[in-house]
This record gives structure tokens, C-alpha cells and sequence, in this order.
């Protein structure tokens, strides 16, 4: 329980603070945000990504008579159900009629009070850090009155603004180095994304839930992110984290992916049973955060700008997969049914590569009977017609800046 006037006070000191520390660079999700009537606006994506920056330009930009609350205030600390009840004569007191609200899935049962200011008219935007709890409780409970959009950290695009780049090699490098997470591109403090990372795990898996053992978590959570591009299985990684059973590897990465810290894409099937039961492969949500976190002593730059292209994508379409039959293919993307591009991955293509990437490429294409394909190289630029398909080489620089 949180009194009415320590409510008052929260919702005064923050915007405050948004005032003093200004709406930050303008993020390019801002632009494809829909003005809803009646129904609720879901921002989702990881922790420290931009989400209350983004609440902060909306207000700034559209809503500058609305409510702010950030329930992961302190202050806060004790709000539960019928708070809202004093929260509601701060609303009608202030004469607003649309709130923002971040972080608002800490409190137990907010979605019924949610579902109450719809019903009042109310337009309402909504943040938060795991994927799964927002979706399916809304899902649920509000009986699809709510459209869900998804932010991530700097795209290139956001970071060679941000840093008064040009787009080259030499700030695609840094990019593949620094990552998106808008605090750590600023200041350049590793411990910032080593925070991210254990609150991830402590606050939005092992707390909600019941994790005892964090370690295996933690242990978990570090191989997959040191091994970006490569097939995983949950009975593969039992034995290299030393987990007593599938079943609980598998709970782990559906809360790691539930939190945007990985993502698993699976082999291209049409048989839905056979992607379930072959490897997938694991992508992180930013080399950054790989970069600074990861146990490898190795550096694997191809991996990292394979990372890079799979997070470019994800902003865009949601089913992606790999394809591996005789020669394999990085990337085939799909929006709904239809297949819209295929892209392979290579750091640097020379003799020795050559032949096997093209390969696999042009067998992805043969499949899908796609007439172009793309390779997405550190700085190479290059053209390759065979059998009358045609491979255009970008380099990444290039490629990121495209949509």
C-alpha cells in the first residue's frame, strides 16, 4: 500500500527528472507508433533499450498534458491493486486522458485496472521488459484490445547519428564493438551492460520465476551469448551446464528469450515437428553486450557480424530461420507465408570461401526460387551471376542502412 500523496510526489519527481534530462535522441520506432483510441499501446523489448526515453519523446511530441508513472520507482515500493484507486484521483484531478505508463507488469493484476481505463476511454501506452508476460496476459485479459510493438537498442543507423558517424567500415567496426544500448554507447562504462545483463537474470527471470539454483542460469546465459551462430539443443546444453533435466533447459531459454537477451531461430522446415526437434541457432540481442559479457577468449568477428545482420533483421520481420539441407544459408526471411529474401553471412570472402558460401546461398535460392540473393561482407563489394540468379556482395555498412 503507497499513499496518495507519496503517489503525487513519484508522478511530480519524474517529470522533473524527464525535463531535466530531455528526450535524448529521437528513436526511430517513434515515427511508427499508432495514435490509439481504445486500445492499449504495448512498447516491449530488453531492459535499458530506450523504452521510457521513447515514453519520455511521446510526451514530448504528442501527449504533453499526459500521466507518467515509471512503477519501478522506490518509491513505489508496496503498490499493489487498490492503489490504483488513489491513482485514479490523481488522473481526475490533473484532467488528463491518456497515461503512460512504464514498467506497469510489476504490479500484481494491473491488466484489470488496464482494462477499466479502456473502458473509461482512455488511451493508454504501456512498457515492459519480457515479451511473454506482456503478450499473453494481455492477451487474456484484454481480449485484444491492445496493438504490440517492439523496441531495440541503436540500430546502426541510430548509432552513427548518435555519434555523428558517417556510415564506413570504420564505424561499422565501432558499432560491432560498442553495440546499441544507448547508456553504454554514451558513457563507454562496461560495468553498464554488466548490469544489464544480472538484472536480466536476478530481476526478470530468477525473482518472477523462483529460480533457486542462478548459477546454471547465469552459467546458461553466458555460454549461449559467447556462442552466437551456432545449432543449440536443450539435451546438448544439459551437459555443458551441468542441468539436471531438458525440461528445465528448455524453461531457461524460453525466460532468457522471454526477456529479449537471446533469441533462438530455428532450420527452415515445412514440417512444424521437425523444426522443433532440430537445433537451433542462437543470436544475442547486441554484440555489445556479447562483446562485454561473453567468456570467450577467442575473438570471432564473423560471428559477431552474423549477430549484427540477425539483429537487423528481427527489427523487421519475425520469421526468420536458417536453412541447412546439403550446404546451409545464414538467413531466409519470411513475412507470413512468403519468402522475401535469403542472406549469407561472411566477414571477408576469399578463394578459399568463396565457393562454399555461394553454394550455400544458391541452394537456398534454387529452393525457394528466389532470383536474387545477398552476402553481407565487412567492406567487400562485389557482383556473381550464376545459372542466371544474380549475388549481389554488400558491404555491412551498406546493408544495415537499408530498411
Amino acid at each position: 500500500m503507497v499513499t496518495e500523496e507519496t503517489i503525487e510526489q513519484v508522478i511530480t519527481a519524474q517529470r522533473a527528472n524527464m525535463a531535466h534530462r530531455g528526450t535524448g535522441q529521437r528513436r526511430e520506432a517513434l515515427s511508427s507508433l499508432p495514435d490509439l483510441a481504445n486500445f492499449a499501446l504495448i512498447v516491449s523489448g530488453i531492459r535499458r533499450c530506450g523504452k521510457s526515453t521513447l515514453l519520455y519523446q511521446l510526451l514530448d511530441e504528442r501527449y504533453q498534458d499526459a500521466l507518467y508513472l515509471n512503477f519501478e520507482d522506490p518509491r513505489l515500493y508496496g503498490f499493489d491493486l487498490k492503489d490504483f484507486v488513489r491513482l485514479d484521483k490523481i488522473i481526475a484531478r490533473l484532467g488528463t486522458r491518456v497515461l503512460l505508463f512504464d514498467e506497469i507488469q510489476i504490479i500484481t493484476d494491473w491488466e484489470r485496472y488496464v482494462r477499466q481505463k479502456l473502458d473509461e476511454s482512455f488511451q493508454i501506452v504501456i512498457t515492459g521488459s519480457n515479451a511473454s508476460l506482456l503478450s499473453k496476459e494481455l492477451g487474456t485479459k484484454l481480449t485484444g484490445r491492445h496493438i504490440t510493438k517492439e523496441l531495440f537498442p541503436f540500430s546502426f543507423e541510430e548509432f552513427a547519428e548518435f555519434t555523428t558517424k558517417n556510415h564506413s567500415p570504420e564505424s561499422l567496426a565501432d558499432y560491432l564493438e560498442i553495440g546499441g544500448f544507448p547508456e553504454y554507447v554514451k558513457q563507454g562504462i562496461e560495468d553498464i551492460l554488466h548490469y544489464v545483463l544480472e538484472d536480466i537474470l536476478l530481476r526478470d527471470i530468477a525473482i518472477r520465476h523462483n529460480i533457486r539454483d542462478v548459477d546454471k542460469l547465469q552459467k546458461l546465459a553466458l555460454y549461449l551469448i559467447s556462442n552466437v551462430g551456432k545449432p543449440v539443443s536443450a539435451n546438448r546444453l544439459k551437459s555443458i551446464v551441468d542441468i539436471g533435466s531438458t525440461s528445465t533447459v528448455t524453461e531457461y531459454l524460453s525466460y532468457l528469450e522471454d526477456s529479449y537477451l537471446i533469441q533462438l531461430i530455428p532450420k527452415f522446415d515445412y514440417s512444424l515437428r521437425k523444426q522443433a526437434i532440430n537445433p537451433r541457432k542462437v543470436y544475442a540481442i547486441d554484440t555489445g553486450l556479447i562483446k562485454v559479457n561473453s567468456s570467450s577468449f577467442t575473438r570471432d568477428d564473423g560471428r559477431l557480424l552474423e549477430n549484427l545482420v540477425y539483429t537487423h533483421l528481427r527489427r523487421s520481420y519475425q520469421q526468420i530461420y536458417y536453412f541447412s539441407e546439403q550446404r546451409e544459408c545464414d538467413f531466409v526471411v519470411f513475412d507470413k507465408t512468403d519468402i522475401q529474401a535469403a542472406i549469407q553471412v561472411c566477414y571477408t570472402l576469399n578463394q578459399d570461401n568463396l565457393e562454399r558460401e555461394m553454394n550455400g546461398l544458391l541452394e537456398a535460392m534454387d529452393f525457394f526460387g528466389l532470383q536474387e540473393g545477398t552476402i553481407v561482407t565487412f567492406s567487400q563489394t562485389d557482383r556473381f551471376i550464376e545459372d542466371g540468379k544474380i549475388i549481389h556482395v554488400i558491404p555491412a555498412h551498406a546493408y544495415l542502412a537499408t530498411d
